[in-house]
């Protein structure tokens, strides 16, 4: 009997990204590497996987060739709770802002909607935990669980903005920050195969909330009742056709104020069923 083959994948290690990866960790078919969103370009470039849950900027910035694979993403509609703008003065207001640049998604998403809804483009500086403690940035933006655990104080920041939320409020769409790829030149020989295996694993998720939320939900810092509305209320896992027209346009208006190097045509790789 022939050994199975075994698919290198890259995600990261958030709560949101359970219903996605959970399922897979059990497969022997599959080895998961894990790093923060702006590490997993670096796997994919360096054929360490062939197939990562990565940022939607990713697409546009990787040197390698890169195929969508529409069989599960991390989105909103509406929403998102954990990326989120805080800052001392009102949006209109900000001078500098201050970036979790963990994921290159957030980042520009954060500048087209201070463009976009608020009219300013103020500078962008990278935010550590030193700066945060002894600066205390007029505005930051932060992701994933630090915004649960380790948020600022509300009294210190004021002014909050749910980047999905004002992007809904800006294109009535779904926001897609992050979606599998693989790369193109791994794309003919694995790509349907790795597609429906992560397909069936988001499916397989979707059942799994209140096991992912005993398993996880304390030891990342969540209250469980926050964490099981934001597993069932706040995120999207299916890449629908809004999700698709919401990446299309987030591309477009990336492009249209210079925040991408360039603008790859969107190129998905279908699963069959």
């Amino acid at each position: 009997m022939a050994t199975p083959s075994i698919h290198s994948l890259g995600c990261v290690s958030f709560l949101n990204s359970k219903p996605l990866i959970e399922p897979l960790l059990t497969n022997p078919a599959v080895r998961v590497h894990f790093a923060v969103p702006s590490h997993l370009l670096d796997l994919v470039e360096s054929a360490a996987v062939s197939t990562a849950l990565m940022s939607v900027v990713d697409f546009q910035t990787s040197h390698t060739p890169l195929v969508l694979l529409p069989a599960g993403m991390i989105g909103c509609d509406g929403p998102t709770l954990t990326v989120r703008l805080y800052s001392r003065v009102p949006p209109a207001h900000i001078r500098t802002l201050h970036g979790d640049t963990d994921s290159h998604t957030s980042v520009i998403l954060a500048q087209l909607i201070l463009r976009e809804r608020f009219g300013i483009a103020p500078p962008l500086l990278p935010l550590s935990a030193a700066q945060t403690a002894a600066d205390t940035p007029e505005s930051m933006l932060l992701i994933g669980d630090k915004v649960v655990n380790a948020s600022p104080d509300p009294a210190a920041y004021p002014h909050q903005l749910d980047l999905g939320e004002q992007w809904k409020l800006l294109t009535g769409l779904p926001f897609v920050f992050a979606m599998w790829m693989i790369r193109a030149d791994r794309a003919a020989a694995e790509g349907a195969s790795i597609g429906r295996l992560l397909a069936d694993a988001r499916r397989a998720g979707a059942a799994m909330t209140g096991e992912l939320l005993d398993r996880h939900a304390v030891e990342k810092g969540w209250p469980r009742d926050l964490a099981r509305r934001y597993f069932t209320e706040y995120l999207r896992y299916e890449v629908t056709p809004a999700a698709r027209q919401g990446l299309a346009r987030f591309f477009e208006l990336a492009d249209m104020h210079a925040l991408l190097p360039a603008r790859r045509p969107v190129q998905y790789l279908e699963i069959p069923e």
